[in-house]
């Protein structure tokens, strides 16, 4: 527990790989300082929507970090522009991506100061640097000679190349920043709501990257600043130094995570305080991100939870004030019925659950959103066991066998068991 705890906190010289010098920021070109748009061709112009996803968390405290990020989108997008018109059949278009080259060679001439001196973008600037000798010689070959055809199609292959490697170096800068100044401000005990919405627009941030797919440079970058045993921290500190909501976007996070690469991040869900600390919560959220962790990391989840005893607490939440809770804590449940196996049914039997929907069931509520979320719950959870994935046949007709013999003792009357009970056996009617 003490290395767990000790590697929440990591200064900035345990991380080397995520350092940038102060240079970079610091002095940034007046020309680059003066305006956050950049020429380009109006068809081709990157409206400022785009960058929101990238921007860094404290821009409004460092605007000239904020412009370094826009000039390095703009770049992004440009050169995603010309990667994707430059198609292997465009040798017989002159002006395919004339507008995409403008626009590179525009943001090229402005960003060439800035990236030389700074060592992690000195390999961006070297790259961009041979753009211009390459459009030369495409504009030295503009006949339709076989010659001049088949030389114009190799330099836009080779233009294609380049700016397929500059989007890729420019991914992994905004990558070290974003990861970089999350490890920041899940570090920063959020005593002040401006720095509460600086970790929560971080984590937004953070999983909004995640969302774009694999990618393994990023993964060890993620990794190597142990983003992960940070969340966890901000899940499971006891100092309660962390908001609500900053828990339940750290939660959110993990989830992504282990979306974003099942095979690595699951294990450390298993092995974690992660579970514990999201039933511990006790919030919708805490509870639907639980759900959504069951759903896919299936039934290695589900017997984590029986053996950690923590079944009689989520079935608790059916039972709970809270309507957004309860809501979510019946998914859980129909979530586990489905996948669980029989020593999991079996448990929530135990605890009442049948119990527990039979009341909830019958008590109903004044609320329509509530009345669809809770009606017909007993036949819903008999139906998950029913059609799920972790019973046998045999063992699915001797849980429904219990289910419906539970039903009959529970009911108050002859006519409320004739119901459930048809439902259960041939489902309820629409």
């Amino acid at each position: 527990m003490m290395i767990w705890t000790d590697s929440c906190h990591q200064s900035a010289s345990d991380l080397p790989f995520l350092s940038f010098p102060i240079s970079v920021f610091s002095f940034f070109p007046y020309f680059l300082l003066s305006s956050t748009s950049f020429h380009t061709p109006k068809h081709t112009q990157i409206k400022s929507t785009e960058f929101r996803s990238v921007s860094s968390l404290s821009l409004m405290d460092d605007p000239p970090k904020h412009r370094l990020l826009t000039l390095l989108n703009a770049l992004k997008e440009a050169s995603k522009a010309l990667h994707t018109n430059t198609n292997p059949f465009s040798f017989l278009f002159s002006t395919d991506s004339s507008a995409a080259i403008d626009t590179l060679l525009d943001l090229e001439v402005k960003a060439h100061a800035v990236f030389s001196s700074d060592p992690n973008l000195r390999n961006l600037s070297s790259i961009l640097s041979s753009l211009p000798s390459l459009i030369d010689k495409l504009h030295k070959h503009r006949g339709y000679f076989p010659r001049s055809l088949l030389q114009r199609h190799l330099t836009k292959c080779k233009i294609s190349d380049l700016a397929g490697t500059i989007q890729s170096e420019i991914q992994k800068y905004i990558d070290r920043v974003a990861v970089r100044d999350l490890v920041d401000a899940l570090q920063e005990p959020p005593s002040r709501q401006d720095e509460e919405q600086r970790q929560v627009k971080a984590l937004v941030e953070f999983r909004q990257r995640l969302s774009q797919g694999f990618d393994v440079e990023f993964q060890d970058l993620v990794l190597r600043a142990k983003v992960f045993t940070l969340l966890e921290c901000v899940l499971f500190e006891k100092s309660n130094s962390s908001s609500k909501h900053v828990k339940e976007e750290a939660a959110m996070t993990i989830a992504a995570l282990v979306k974003f690469n099942k095979n690595v991040f699951v294990g450390l869900v298993l092995m974690g305080p992660t579970i514990k600390a999201l039933i511990a919560m006790a919030s919708a959220c805490s509870i639907r991100v639980l759900s959504s962790l069951i759903n896919f990391i299936r039934s290695p989840l589900v017997d984590e939870i029986l053996c950690s005893g923590e079944i009689s607490k989520i079935i608790g939440f059916v039972r709970w004030r809270e309507l957004g809770l309860r809501v979510a804590a019946l998914d859980c449940v129909l979530e586990l019925g489905y996948i669980g196996r029989k020593e999991v049914v079996e448990a929530m039997v135990k605890e009442g659950v049948i119990e527990i929907l039979m009341d909830l069931q019958r008590e109903g509520c004044s609320e329509c959103e509530c009345d669809l979320a809770f009606g017909n719950c007993v036949s819903r959870f008999a139906i998950q066991v029913e059609v799920g994935e972790g019973l046998s046949s045999q063992e699915k007709r001797e849980i429904k066998s219990e289910i419906l013999n539970i039903v009959k003792e529970v009911s108050q009357s002859e006519a409320e068991f004739a119901t459930v009970s048809a439902e259960i056996l041939w489902g309820s009617s629409p």
